[in-house]
């Protein structure tokens, strides 16, 4: 067995440096080159782009990057369901083998909600409203009303959809609105000839309102019957569009002819 000397101060300073210098060899390679090699230090793997792919796929696709996953799911409209929106980290990161990514997938099915309340709202609050709800904007159709803007109905596949019934989400939602005077133009019609009231429910059933009502005489023409409108009949008009009417009214009775004069 080797010994070693330590006859003099000099020798044990050196055999101690040599302890050391052996202490820290070994420190420094532990850690630069044993764990290194043991846990693949400087080797990297780049995170690919899944996104859009379907999660049928992953398995196999990140197994071959020696790459693991954990799914999350929400719900997007118009996106085929088990598709992939987002991941975590974002593709071309540099990762190690093993790590997990985190991806999320379109649900199979959409979750249920409620149907909100949307008429008698503006059109505009109606599509904020659905928005807000995961519901989306059909078809707009404009109807001659004079609540110009507003939600008149709400319907889903063509049928009317009452406040508080569940639907899909995603849904879209078709909307049927008032365009004011309307836009549609019609011949203006008749009601010359006709009695006070008649006309009246014929102007207001026709979508018109009564302005102006003028009583005149006439003989020959029973009171409280029509002898001229404006506009005329014929005319174009719109929803909304007002009438003025003359009717005839009571006829003063005249002074008699026989009546004695003032004396």
């Amino acid at each position: 067995m080797a010994k070693i000397s330590t006859n003099s101060r000099k020798d044990l300073y050196i055999h101690i440096g040599i302890i050391i210098s052996l202490i820290t060899v070994l420190f420094l390679a532990f850690f630069f080159l044993y764990l290194p090699i043991r846990t693949n230090h400087g080797e990297s793997i780049t995170v690919p782009d899944i996104r859009n792919m379907s999660a049928l796929e992953l398995e196999d696709f990140l197994d071959e990057r020696d790459l693991r996953f954990e799914v999350d799911c929400t719900f997007v409209p118009n996106v085929a369901p088990l598709t992939v929106v987002a991941q975590y980290p974002q593709p071309g990161s540099k990762v190690k083998e093993g790590r997990k990514i985190y991806v999320t997938v379109v649900a199979r099915t959409a979750p249920m909600v409620k149907m909100p309340k949307l008429t008698d709202m503006t059109q505009r609050s109606a599509q904020m409203i659905l928005k807000s709800e995961g519901l989306e904007v059909g078809n707009l159709r404009y109807v001659p009303d004079l609540a110009q803007g507003a939600v008149l109905k709400q319907l889903y596949k063509g049928q009317e959809i009452l406040p508080g019934q569940p639907i899909a989400k995603g849904s879209k939602i078709d909307l049927e609105i008032g365009d004011g005077l309307g836009a549609t133009a019609f011949d203006m019609p008749s009601v010359v000839g006709m009695i006070l009231d008649e006309a009246k429910f014929q102007i207001v059933g026709a979508g018109l309102k009564v302005g102006q009502i003028m009583y005149v005489e006439q003989e020959g023409v029973e009171p409280g019957m029509i002898v001229r409108q404006n506009p005329e009949p014929g005319n174009k008009t719109r929803i909304g569009d007002v009438i003025d009417l003359w009717v005839v009214g009571p006829l003063e009775e005249s002074p008699s002819e026989t009546d004695e004069q003032p004396q």
